[in-house]
């Protein structure tokens, strides 16, 4: 498969996890990617496992210079960047009046100011190629209310909203801009999960592999220029929401 060859990519969380599998399957497709994280040893062992063509870039998101570095990051690593899958985020479940303030903010900043972030960072080289793909990991809470996510589901409600106003201001400019919506997937962010939650989700089949969200993401990316997919929501099939 080659369908991205001489195509740079940036993963952002991309030390494990969904990020690490769709780097995985893009590098696979032929494209250069450059994966974005915090986690040194893991992004420098993932990327010495899988060649010459996966460069690491550590970027603290949360920081913001270190945040606003990313396309600069990228560039000096390559000559252009044709792919950014937004995908780091976190999670908390659970009753509001048990979350704390901190782990409220930390949250919303990953999930919705990183992303609108990286996004506003990238598009000017975008636009000045006339050309991009740009693809951010949500979920089934940013379209359904989760009674048990009232933090991250809100959190995927404001990402729905504006990957769809952002795909309506770029697709002048010839980027595509679609959002990838998982289910629960087997990865760190389960760690979060109420314990009987997570007990029952194992149980009954209830989880997808991070593998099965790359897929998803390279179908969107693979289509002809002419065709965006505005959005995968990709659950597994035992999942009752």
């Amino acid at each position: 498969m080659s369908e991205l060859t001489g195509k740079v990519a940036a993963v952002t969380g991309a030390a494990s996890g969904i990020g690490l599998a769709s780097a995985e399957a893009m590098l696979a497709a032929g494209a250069k990617v450059v994966l974005i994280d915090r986690d040194i040893k893991a992004l420098e062992a993932a990327c010495e496992r899988l060649g010459d063509r996966a460069m690491p870039l550590v970027i603290d998101l949360l920081n913001p210079e270190s945040c606003a570095s990313l396309l600069d990051g990228v560039l000096a690593r390559a000559s252009q960047l044709d792919i950014l899958h937004a995908n780091a985020g976190t999670y908390i479940g659970g009753d509001l009046p048990e979350t704390s303030l901190d782990a409220i903010d930390r949250m919303l900043n990953l999930n919705v100011n990183v992303v609108i972030k990286n996004i506003r960072t990238v598009i000017p080289h975008m636009i000045e190629r006339g050309t991009g793909d740009i693809i951010v990991t949500s979920s089934v809470a940013g379209h359904t209310a989760v009674p048990w996510e009232p933090v991250y589901s809100s959190s995927k409600w404001a990402m729905t909203c504006f990957v769809q106003t952002m795909r309506r201001q770029l697709l002048k400019h010839g980027i595509r801009v679609g959002s990838v919506s998982p289910g629960p997937v087997i990865s760190a962010l389960l760690s979060d999960w109420p314990e009987e939650n997570l007990r029952k989700a194992k149980e009954n089949g209830a989880l997808i592999e991070p593998k099965e969200v790359a897929d998803a993401v390279m179908f969107m990316l693979t289509r002809p220029r002419t065709v965006t997919i505005r959005d995968i929501v990709i659950l597994p099939s035992a999942f009752d929401i």
